[in-house]
C-alpha cells in the first residue's frame, strides 16, 4: 500500500519582504500566509517549524493509540505538543531538536507502562522516522 499526500507553497519577493502561502491537499490550509516575519519575528501566520510540530504531534499520538490498543488499553484523552527548535548554526539555520510532551488519561495503565509504550510510539511513528536526523526527546505524564 502506498499513500501520497501533498502540500504546496507559493512565494513572491525576497526573503524579508516576500510573502508566501501554504496549502494542503485536503484544504485544511488553503493559501495560508507565511513569511519571514511569521517565522522569525512572531507575527501572525504559520511557518514550516510549527507545521512540522503539528504533523509530528499528530502522527505520534495516532501511533500511540494503536500501540495502546495492541496492549489492551484505550486512552480517553491524549494531548501532545511538539516543540521544534530552529537555531542559527555555522551553516545557516537548522532544526536542532524536537521535544514531545504528552499528557494522557489511560484507564488501567500504570505510569511505567504508559511511558514504555509512548517511547515505542516515538520510535515507530513515520514522522519520527522521517525526522530521525534531529534529536527527539519525550516527556510523558499520565493524568
Amino acid at each position: 500500500m502506498q499513500i501520497n499526500r501533498t502540500g504546496s507553497a507559493q512565494w513572491s519577493g525576497g526573503l524579508k519582504d516576500g510573502k508566501g502561502q501554504i496549502s494542503t491537499q485536503s484544504g485544511a490550509l488553503k493559501h495560508y500566509p507565511y513569511g519571514f516575519s511569521s517565522r522569525f519575528e512572531g507575527i501572525p501566520g504559520t511557518n514550516p517549524e510549527e507545521l512540522i510540530g503539528a504533523a509530528h504531534a499528530g502522527c505520534f499520538t495516532m501511533a500511540l493509540s494503536l500501540i495502546l490498543e495492541e496492549a489492551g488499553l484505550k486512552a480517553t484523552d491524549m494531548e501532545t505538543t511538539a516543540k521544534v527548535t530552529l537555531e542559527s548554526v555555522e551553516s545557516g539555520f537548522a532544526i536542532t531538536a524536537i521535544h514531545l510532551t504528552l499528557t494522557g488519561t489511560v484507564p488501567n495503565a500504570d505510569e511505567r507502562t504508559f511511558i514504555e509504550l509512548a517511547n515505542k510510539a516515538k520510535a515507530g511513528c513515520p514522522v519520527s522516522k522521517a525526522l530521525s536526523a534531529v534529536p527527539i526527546s519525550l516527556d510523558v505524564k499520565l493524568a
